[in-house]
This record gives structure tokens, sequence and C-alpha cells, in this order.
């Protein structure tokens, strides 16, 4: 198994690309923190993993708080005993608003949402990986970081933020044995496009529409960025950093906009 014997801390665990990458990992051997505002959906998570074998944990934090982080990562090496890998996933999509129509309070929500917690958790998870002069920092960024779409400034701002951050982090940490990376991820198919599906239509016919923009013809789904994810976790990847993999079907290749 590829992280027999390692813990890792997934922020947004509960569902979606959360949720497949602790499933993901806990397949290869790994001890799974989840880090959710979603109570229900993060036991649950929990309890599907540990039936299967694996340890696993359910930790309510919302990394956009100080005091809560902290708390969350002292949990888990109370718990664990150690702590290997640190996947920044917490974040949200935001509908495209013309810049015209956004307001700041909308403006500040999402940069607050998709990037304090980057800061705050990589922050502190920092000494115990230092100490150990061994760690993994994952973070989720996304496709709109590098090639905008329809108009939404307040996430493709906040995404190219973690994008930037990420290689900051990578140097700062490079003579400490941690590892930083970042992953990209195009159209994934999770209950974060609901806002924007159509009045009438039926989401297999709307994720159906939507993959024909992709140069593979599909939309992707939580394994397949699970899958990338646990490259950068595990030690295939130990002379990488300041790295990101585009997961998006090969967006944005050909791409009229997506």
């Amino acid at each position: 198994m590829l992280l027999a014997g390692q813990v890792a801390i997934i922020t947004g665990g509960a569902k979606g690309i959360g949720k497949g990458m602790a499933l993901k990992f806990a397949e290869e051997g790994c001890a799974v923190a989840i880090a959710d505002i979603n109570e229900k959906a993060g036991v649950q998570t929990a309890q599907e993993i540990s039936e299967k074998g694996p340890q696993a944990a359910f930790f309510r934090c919302d990394t956009t708080d100080e005091k809560q982080v902290q708390e969350m990562v002292a949990g888990v090496i109370k718990k664990f005993g150690k702590l290997d890998i640190l996947v920044n996933n917490a974040g949200g999509f935001s509908v495209p608003v013309p810049i015209q129509n956004l307001s700041v309070q909308e403006w500040d929500r999402s940069v607050t949402l998709n990037m304090k917690g980057v800061f705050l958790c990589s922050k502190m998870v920092a000494p115990y990986m230092i100490e150990k002069k061994y760690g993994k920092i994952i973070n989720i960024s996304s496709i709109s970081a590098i090639a905008a779409g329809p108009p939404a400034l307040h996430y493709t701002g906040p995404k190219g933020g973690v994008l930037a951050m990420t290689l900051d982090l990578a140097l700062e940490f490079a003579r400490t044995g941690i590892c930083v990376n970042a992953i990209l991820p195009g159209s994934i198919r999770t209950d974060m496009w609901n806002p924007q599906l159509p009045p009438g239509v039926k989401p297999d016919d709307f994720f159906k529409d939507l993959g024909k923009m992709v140069p593979l013809g599909r939309v992707g789904q939580p394994e397949d960025v699970a899958c990338a994810a646990l490259f950068y976790a595990s030690h295939l990847s130990d002379y990488i950093t300041g790295d990101r993999m585009l997961v998006t079907g090969g967006l944005p290749l050909n791409s009229p906009g997506f």
C-alpha cells in the first residue's frame, strides 16, 4: 500500500472531491482525519472508512477560524500520534457574476473561504512536519486559476492565489523535507455544480453536455482527483515540489470555454 502507516488531514473531506480522496487514501492504508463543517456527512464518511478497516475520525472544523484549526490539528496529533499529509481541499464554488454586479461582501466571502484555510492549516501543521523533517501538503486549486471561463473573478482570483501560495510554501519548506504541490481540477461531478443546473434539466443530461466541451469527452469524478492526490501524498513524489497537476480531461486544450 502506498500510504501504509501514514496519517492525513483532508479538509472538506465529508463530501465530493474531499470524500473521494479520503476513501482513496484509506484504501492505501492511511489513517484519515476528515475536517469539515458538515458534521452529518463527515461522520458518515468516517464510519464508511472505518467499516472497511482503516482508521478514520471526523473533526468538526471551520478552516477559516484560527482557533478551530489549531484545535483540530492538535486533536489529530493526539488521536493518531503523528501527521504526515495535509490536503487543503475545503473551499467553495461561486456562481458566475460579472464584476460590475459582484458585491464586496461576496468577494470577501469567497477569498476567505478559498484561501484562508490554506494559510491557517499549513501554518498549524508546519511545526509537526518540520520536526520530523517530512510532510506532504496538497492544495486543491482549480483549472480556473489558469484558464478563465464565465466571469467569476471572486472564484478565479482566490484559486489563482492558492496556486501562488503553493509555490511560495514549496520554496519555504524545500529544505525541511516538506513537499508542497497543487492539483487543478476541471469539471468534476459534485454537488458544487447544483446551483448552476438549469431549471428542468436533469443532472445526467447537464453533465453529458458539459462533458462534450472536455477533450476526453466526459466530466471528471472525485476518483480522478483522488488518484492525483494519492501520487502527491505518496513516496512516489518525494522529489517533486512546487508542481501543479491538471486533472481536467485535457482542458484547456482546444476549449471554447467552460
